[in-house]
């Protein structure tokens, strides 16, 4: 059972953004730091690519562990309404796999970036690799 009411799980679940997001932020920080430019949310692309850095031909994916089914410490399906969450996830996770697809056939190099390597700061020297 759900320790809030419905109202209130909507209302928190509202607030989640996809755009913009504290870990996206940082990514984009560094990368500005580093001398690099790059656009934000190509719609143009496959799967609007959270950061893509034209001159280079890589387009960089910022996801949630929880969102896109990452088995980590901070994803873990819900206790409520599990089919549903199950479903949802496994949905956005066939989403991305084609997506990633259709953006290599473009041409393009995918860097993916989890949220827990973001956390544990891990991203730096994988960016600095693939780059």
């Amino acid at each position: 059972m759900d320790i809030v009411s419905r109202k209130k799980r909507s209302e928190m679940m509202s607030k989640i953004r996809g755009k913009n997001t504290k870990p996206e932020l940082k990514i984009r920080n560094y990368l500005y730091s580093k001398g690099f430019r790059y656009r934000i949310h190509v719609g143009s692309l496959p799967g609007r690519p959270d950061i893509v850095l034209n001159k280079y031909g890589v387009a960089i994916q910022v996801r949630g562990c929880f969102w896109h089914g990452h088995r980590c410490y901070l994803a873990s399906y819900p206790k409520t309404n599990t089919v549903f969450w199950k479903k949802k996830i496994d949905e956005n996770r066939k989403r991305d796999l084609k997506n990633d697809r259709k953006l290599r056939k473009l041409g393009y190099r995918l860097l993916n970036i989890r949220e827990c390597e973001i956390r544990k700061n891990k991203f730096k020297n994988k960016i600095i690799k693939f780059l």
